[in-house]
């Protein structure tokens, strides 16, 4: 007999929004966490706030900060300036705020969570899939979502998601500080650093800062770029704490549910199914979305619809993969030539607007790739 419906490995953006939509629809589930509550994580914590369509709850007691304009500059120079589209288009959360949100939503509506359990096997036996836990425990259940983040090595032994994950090198650091006026207005800086970009995020009590490296996986002269970017927002050069961390970015269009009766019932979401953005990090909301679809398709599998696991796969392929597509592209041209693409991708009248629509949700990537690939393309030639 199986211990529940569903095991959740990993209690983050993904993980939490799947078990808490399995348990919503009367799913036994038991969502697994290798690390404490209260877990620190790299990441910028942006996200659009159209996410909230896919949660019958409000999400804005997660929320720090609600992003109203875009700055971007080029050696902190040169700004352009857009307005974000909406009432509320971008929030800014913090990573530990926001997952133990989602888990205890989860909890409340009726899953297990159980921290400092940490899965090293998974196999599919009698019909069941069997989850080896560190200690010789194992656990059972139907079906199995992987969500376990950048670092996940059960995606990839099971076939789920990209074989080759490619990977942006990353350095957050948050920075507590006494804002005098509430700052609506998220950074990007393009041209302090080598094939990638920084980015400043106001959030209650500090900031949110990181480094990214898009092309390569060497990482950036942190140091060097934060010296410069941390002055220009008025705190000292050496303030806050460097994590060092990877992400996982979109690669390609992969299966994200496993094929055949021996992987039966077996889904990755969130960053382990290597959605985040190849262009601007954006790994938030890719997240929740796979999370909230991957409990709508093992609730139908476990149904009796057979199909719903490969629609899994082709719907986060029509909804996301796609504009990633084209987000790739673009980050292919723009990260070889940074000053070319600032010039050319950021600069024009509409560019910094449809740059924001794409941040809010609104547009894709291939509602605008064609012309800035045109663009770059000609002026390299």
């Amino acid at each position: 007999m199986a211990d529940s419906d569903v095991i959740v490995v990993g209690a983050g953006a993904a993980g939490a929004s799947a078990a808490f939509h399995l348990a919503q629809r009367g799913r036994s589930v038991l969502l697994l966490e290798r690390q404490g509550p209260g877990r620190a994580k790299p990441c910028g914590g942006g996200m659009a706030a159209s996410v909230q369509r896919w949660f019958p709850f409000e999400l804005t007691p997660a929320v720090d900060q609600v992003i109203r304009r875009v700055c971007f500059t080029w050696c902190l120079e040169d700004p352009v300036v857009a307005e974000l589209p909406g009432d509320a288009p971008f929030w800014i959360v913090r990573r530990a705020v926001l997952d133990q949100f989602l888990a205890d939503r989860a909890v409340e509506a009726g899953a297990e969570l159980r921290h400092g359990v940490d899965v090293v096997a998974l196999e599919r036996r009698e019909g069941l899939w069997r989850v080896g836990l560190k200690g010789g425990q194992e656990l059972s259940a139907s079906g199995v979502v992987i969500a376990d983040g950048s670092g996940s090595t059960l995606a990839r032994s099971h076939g789920v998601g990209s074989p080759r994950p490619r990977y942006a090198a990353t350095v957050s650091v948050e920075v507590e500080a006494n804002l005098e006026q509430p700052d609506d207005t998220a950074h990007f800086e393009f041209g302090l650093v080598h094939h990638g970009f920084c980015w400043a995020f106001p959030r209650l009590g500090g900031w949110s800062i990181g480094v990214g490296t898009f092309i390569g996986q060497q990482e950036a002269d942190s140091e060097a770029v934060l010296a410069a970017l941390l002055p220009s927002l008025g705190l000292p050069a050496d303030a806050g704490q460097r994590r060092h961390g990877r992400l996982r970015i979109w690669d390609g269009h992969h299966p994200l549910h496993g094929r055949g009766a021996a992987a039966t019932g077996l889904l990755v979401a969130g960053d382990a199914a290597s959605l985040c953005d190849p262009f601007l990090a954006e790994g938030l909301r890719p997240a929740l979305m796979s999370g909230c679809r991957a409990a709508e398709a093992l609730d139908g599998w476990l149904g009796g619809e057979q199909e719903s696991l490969e629609l899994y796969s082709r719907r986060l392929r029509e909804d996301w993969g796609e504009s990633m597509a084209w987000g790739k592209r673009i980050a292919q041209v723009f990260y070889r030539l940074p000053k070319v693409g600032y010039q050319l991708g950021i600069k024009r009248p509409t560019a910094p607007q449809r740059i924001a629509q794409i941040l809010s949700g609104e547009l894709g990537y291939g509602d605008i790739a064609q012309r800035v690939i045109r663009r770059l393309m000609f002026q390299r030639g």
